[in-house]
């Protein structure tokens, strides 16, 4: 008959149980740290961010008045044309987004969006606006639109009657003349009045100018603010080469108050657009961020929808709504894509005023600004009626050496 074995020495035992502990915590803390490697959907620690109100889905920049052009929207969506009218059911959420953004024209939404706003240095109004549809990412857009005030209904004939993405100036408005479009004046008296002032005061205030000094001139500036423009030659633009954010005075800053939309069917079909008269005072030509697919706006139906709105001229160089998307494939959720979007911005131009919305393929919704207090509004589900969200600026700026 064997012995019996000895029973390990308690050293052993405590010896044992402490590499075992020592290991758990290795692990755990490697598993915190890469969480989208781990397989065990309980270690994910992120509150709850779901707040989708359920489909059909409005969410457009900014409230306000501009909460009619999110009702009429939402209307189109449960109340749409028989079908036995000129519609087409396929193109609900297109025409949602037409129906929504065509209200705030007629509204002149903060004398920003539609005809007699935001005249330019000729005080002259233009407007932009943009359409995007989620399943085929096919686009239509105008730009530097010119005596024609329906301005998201053009750019509809240009997604669904053309083959280009973009028509821009005389040309927009001769193509929209073609299709029954009448040609008048989408100025004012109210915006030319603002614009003669401003020229009577100098232009001294807003002016998009920039590396010039101002010749002898006569009239109206008296070759002050107001030109003619002598450029600064080149050899004397100091080390920046002229280049980089230009110091504003925020009292110098006017409203860059786009209204971008996204809006979600019943049948889960998704559309963006934008529509905006631009940026008071800017040089005539000018085409902002609002018509530039990526930036205004952006929709992939397999993913999301954004829309954008503030400074243009800095926001088109990030293509911020493509990036927000594109973060959401990535696993980011709406609030999250908006703030690394509007980071990015910071970090390159501290002062930018931005407001960024981005809703998935669901409903769920979050936004993210700069430089002022951002709002926005949804409508979906049962809801009686649109919901204001305010948001604002983001705190501090990512180091330079994030990794981005």
């Amino acid at each position: 008959m064997s012995p019996s074995p000895k029973p390990a020495p308690l050293t052993t035992i405590f010896s044992l149980l402490a590499l075992l502990t020592t290991a758990a915590s290795t692990l755990a803390s490697h598993e915190s740290q890469h969480p989208i490697s781990s397989s065990n959907s309980k270690s994910n620690t992120k509150p709850d961010w779901h707040n989708t109100p359920g489909l059909p889905f409005i969410i457009n920049t900014w409230g306000g008045t501009f909460t009619s052009a999110t009702n009429s929207a939402f209307h189109y969506l449960t109340s749409p044309p028989p079908v036995d009218s000129d519609s087409n059911p396929r193109l609900n959420a297109i025409n949602a987004i037409v129906a929504g953004c065509s209200t705030c024209e007629r509204l002149q939404c903060d004398g920003t969006v539609g005809y007699g706003g935001s005249p330019d240095e000729s005080c002259e109004t233009t407007l932009d606006a943009l359409l995007m549809d989620g399943d085929t990412l096919d686009s239509g857009a105008v730009a530097n639109l010119r005596r024609v005030r329906d301005a998201i209904a053009v750019a509809k004939l240009v997604l669904l009657y053309t083959r280009h993405s973009l028509l821009t100036g005389d040309q927009a408005t001769g193509f929209a003349k073609e299709n029954g479009f009448k040609e008048e004046d989408s100025g004012t008296r109210e915006s030319r009045g603002v614009c003669e002032e401003w020229k009577r005061e100098g232009c001294k205030t807003g002016s998009y100018r920039r590396n010039n000094v101002m010749g002898s001139g006569e009239g109206e500036g008296g070759g002050g603010g107001c030109g003619p423009y002598v450029p600064v030659p080149e050899k004397e633009l100091g080390l920046d080469g002229g280049l980089g954010e230009t110091k504003q005075l925020e009292a110098e800053r006017s409203g860059h108050d786009t209204i971008s939309m996204i809006a979600i069917g019943k049948d889960g079909r998704m559309a963006a657009g934008s529509s905006t008269n631009g940026a008071s005072h800017k040089i005539p030509g000018r085409v902002g961020d609002g018509p530039i697919v990526g930036s205004g706006a952006y929709v992939d139906g397999e993913v999301g929808g954004c829309g954008a709105t503030g400074d243009g001229d800095i926001m088109m160089r990030f293509l911020p709504c493509y990036q927000a998307v594109e973060s959401l494939r990535r696993g980011m959720t709406p609030a999250e894509a908006a703030e690394d979007v509007v980071r990015r911005m910071v970090r390159k131009y501290p002062s930018v005023q931005s407001g960024i919305v981005v809703v998935d393929k669901d409903g769920n919704h979050g936004a993210a600004a700069s430089g002022w207090t951002f709002t926005y509004a949804y409508r979906g589900g049962q809801m009686s009626e649109a919901v204001v969200v305010t948001v604002p600026p983001v705190e501090g700026v990512i180091p330079l050496s994030a990794d981005l």
